[in-house]
């Protein structure tokens, strides 16, 4: 027995201590779910509210301190999480409630925890109110706390701040609006566009379109999009050309396309569209902006109609002109020219008056149409003004000599008088200068009985201009009603328009003046006092000349009075009149004269003889003077003769006959009617003396320039910068670029004669001529004659 009972006692320690160990694992077990219990209870991170059945707080864990503001003392056994909670919230959540499960909920703690109590997960968000009174967003989890017997003795509420996710929340509901408007503005704009848009793909399918498409097109915004560009054209084959073209070059303007609608209408559209592209810089399609031009296209017919008519009226006009000043001037040479021999004769005193009057309303009638020309000229843009330099004293003295004669016939006192500071050399348009001072001095000497007559020129004070000039002509004349002085510069205008008044005039001085002027850049004016005189001023900006004297060119062994040369001269002429006047006004020189009735005649004369100058008519029957100018030129160069000097003489005045005339290979230009000392003098510059002796003939190729001692280190400098030009315009015209001849050719008209080399200029004017009408044939023949001459000018010192 004692036996036994051992074993028993032995066999309950070894029961005991398993017990032992057993239950000191499962101490260590619940021991460690109580710290995670404990350590999950009491983050600061999410507030655990835990109630009783009825809902007053028995737990408020430390993260529901620092959410909500309260000790755990301030609430355990006091109120409910309602009391916490936003009231019109829980009104609001109970509504809800009672409606989704059909059973009326009271607003308050039933309200937050009526779905957890039966069963149902519930979580939702509320807003909490801190013992502050501030506010915040939290979303709440609810659950229902059951005993073993499943009966709820309370309820877990565990909440997290939800501002952050809140504020995420609302940013995102602005940045969705700010898209929305985006989107919207965008559209709008597109909509109210009064040009029809569209994007394309890459392929030409149209991708979007605005209403103004739609009417376009007569096709809705859904018919469109998916359908081809091309498709609503009526040439598919150019708008997806139009595609491909914006494609290739990023964009495209005004390509033109006519739409076609669904009725049938077509529309004429100019394009602008250009490729765009999404953020990662991919290509994705084609935005097109199409505008109505059908009304633009109607006025740019009738403009074009209109301007077809009005070319039309001024050639007319024009024609009007040159046929008439041909008619006129061609008997006037004859007139004038007869009075000029008659005044050289042995008359009378009565005879000579006679002739004087003769001479005096020739001059007259001259004048008269020249300032008709000149009128019709401005008014019709084709006058010109040319860039030449020239010294301010000496154009001065020119044209007070010019009207010093009828100062003393009036006995007045002629007065001129150029400021200190007014620049000796100046670059300008000295012809037409002449020409506003010479109307102004002339007036006033015509309406001034006594006293003087003053040219002042000053520098401008009122240009921004350094080199304007301020010219003023006063009188103490007759002057001028204040109510007439506004209409002075009116054509056919004067002051004085009755029938008994004692001034004669065309009335076209002050308004051909007024238009030079402006013409220039300047301004003119006008002020006076009945009784007292008047005065007319005008300003005009000039450039600045580096030159200080105008180089002279003139032939070796000739001078100012040098003897002239024994010359053979061919005069082509179908007039008479005008053969005997030439004839004699060449009579007392040692030229000898053969006479060409047309053009034919003229060629054959100089083919079969050798003559030294040639005086050609413009117009003659048979063959006219350009027409023969051109066949000697072509002559001359098949037999490689040197160019032979070929005076144009003609009654046309208006633009483009100098041009005209050096164009085809006339080396100047008179115009009808000739005095003889300008004739003279033509012949002599452009004269080259006859040789006999080999040696001396082939010095007549060469061509002798006299330098001006001022400007000779630039001389050469010029001739060489021209031989580059020779090249640059062969190379150009070449390529087909008339343009870079033209500018050449005008670089070289303005300044030849500025260096002294006068047939520079005139061959310029030609190479500007012929290249302004893409005559390639004509221009390389320019070319030619000016790397001929080029290569036969020579530089001489005195």
């Amino acid at each position: 027995m004692a036996k036994g009972e051992d074993v028993t006692r032995t066999r309950d320690v070894s029961d005991g201590a398993g017990d032992v160990t057993s239950r000191k694992q499962a101490e260590e077990v619940l021991l460690k779910a109580g710290a995670l219990q404990s350590a999950i209870f009491n983050s600061a991170n999410f507030s655990s509210i835990a109630t009783d059945a009825k809902g007053v707080i028995q737990i408020f864990n430390v993260g529901a301190e620092r959410m909500l503001g309260y000790a755990a003392a301030d609430v355990m056994n006091k109120i409910t999480p309602a009391d916490i909670s936003d009231p019109q919230e829980l009104i609001a959540r109970a509504k809800e409630l009672s409606i989704e499960i059909g059973t009326l909920i009271t607003p308050g703690f039933e309200a937050l925890v009526f779905k957890a109590s039966r069963g149902i997960e519930d979580i939702y968000e509320l807003t909490y109110i801190r013992k502050d009174g501030s506010r915040f967003p939290a979303v709440v989890s609810v659950t229902a706390l059951r005993d073993a017997q499943g009966a709820i003795i309370g309820y877990l509420l565990i909440g997290t701040d939800n501002t952050a996710r809140k504020l995420v929340e609302a940013e995102q509901k602005k940045s969705d609006q700010r898209l929305r408007d985006q989107q919207f503005y965008t559209r709008s704009l597109i909509e109210s566009n009064i040009d029809a848009l569209m994007t394309t793909d890459p392929s030409g399918i149209i991708t979007d379109v605005n209403k103004q498409m739609e009417a376009l097109t007569g096709c809705t915004r859904d018919e469109l999009i998916g359908a081809p560009f091309k498709s609503y054209f009526t040439d598919p084959e150019r708008a997806e050309a139009g595609i491909k073209l914006v494609l290739s070059q990023k964009k495209v303007t005004d390509y033109e396309l006519t739409a076609c609608a669904r009725d049938g209408k077509q529309t004429v559209v100019s394009y602008n569209a250009t490729t765009f592209y999404d953020r990662g810089r991919t290509l994705q399609g084609v935005f097109a902006a199409a505008r109505d031009v059908t009304e633009r296209k109607r006025v740019e017919a009738e403009l074009r109609e209109a301007k077809a008519n009005a070319e039309s009226a001024s050639r007319t006009k024009s024609d009007f002109l040159a046929s008439m000043s041909h008619e006129i001037r061609t008997p006037m040479n004859a007139i004038m020219g007869i009075a000029d021999l008659l005044a050289k004769t042995a008359l009378s005193p009565e005879q000579d008056k006679y002739v004087q009057i003769f001479r005096r309303a020739g001059d007259n009638l001259l004048n008269l149409i020249n300032d008709i020309l000149d009128l019709s000229k401005v008014e019709a843009s084709q006058l010109e003004l040319e860039r030449t330099g020239f010294s301010v004293k000496d154009h001065l003295e020119k044209v007070t000599e010019m009207v010093a004669g009828r100062a003393r016939e009036k006995g007045l006192a002629l007065v001129c008088e150029i400021a200190p500071n007014v620049p000796a050399d100046l670059v300008g348009d000295p012809t037409r200068l002449r020409q506003v001072l010479i109307n102004l001095l002339g007036n006033a000497i015509k309406f001034t009985e006594s006293g003087e007559v003053a040219l002042r020129v000053a520098p401008d004070a009122g240009s921004s201009v350094p080199t304007a000039l301020r010219f003023t002509v006063s009188d103490t004349g007759i002057g001028i009603p204040s109510e007439k002085l506004g209409q002075v510069f009116e054509p056919f205008t004067q002051a004085d328009s009755s029938t008994t008044r004692r001034f004669g005039g065309s009335g076209l001085g002050l308004t051909i003046s007024k238009r030079l002027v402006e013409l220039m850049g300047g301004r003119i004016w006008a002020e006076s006092t009945v009784g007292k005189g008047s005065v007319f001023a005008f300003a005009v900006p000039f450039e600045s000349w580096a030159a200080a004297d105008r180089p002279t060119a003139a032939p070796a062994g000739t001078g100012f009075n040098a003897p002239l040369p024994a010359l053979r001269i061919l005069l082509a002429e179908d007039s008479p009149d005008n053969c005997t006047i030439t004839v004699a006004y060449l009579q007392d020189t040692p030229y000898r004269v053969e006479i060409a009735e047309n053009g034919t005649i003229a060629c054959e004369k100089f083919t079969a003889g050798q003559y030294d100058l040639v005086l050609m008519d413009r117009q003659m029957p048979v063959m006219d003077g350009l027409t023969a100018t051109r066949t000697i030129r072509a002559w001359e160069q098949a037999n490689d003769r040197p160019p032979t000097p070929i005076i144009a003489l003609t009654a046309s005045a208006l633009k483009g006959d100098r041009e005209m005339c050096l164009a085809a290979g006339c080396t100047a230009y008179l115009s009808k009617p000739i005095k003889q000392e300008v004739l003279l003098q033509a012949i002599k510059d452009r004269s080259i003396a006859p040789t006999s002796s080999k040696e001396e003939s082939s010095r007549k190729e060469t061509i002798f320039v006299r330098a001006n001692p001022k400007i000779a280190d630039l001389m050469p400098v010029f001739l060489r910068n021209c031989r580059q030009n020779v090249v640059a315009m062969l190379d150009a015209l070449d390529r087909g670029d008339f343009e870079t001849v033209e500018i050449l050719g005008h670089g070289m008209r303005g300044a030849g004669g500025s260096y002294g080399f006068q047939a520079i200029t005139e061959i310029g004017a030609a190479l500007e001529q012929v290249a302004e009408s893409a005559d390639n044939n004509a221009s390389r023949k320019w070319v030619g004659e000016l790397s001929g001459y080029l290569d036969r000018v020579e530089i001489i010192s005195d």
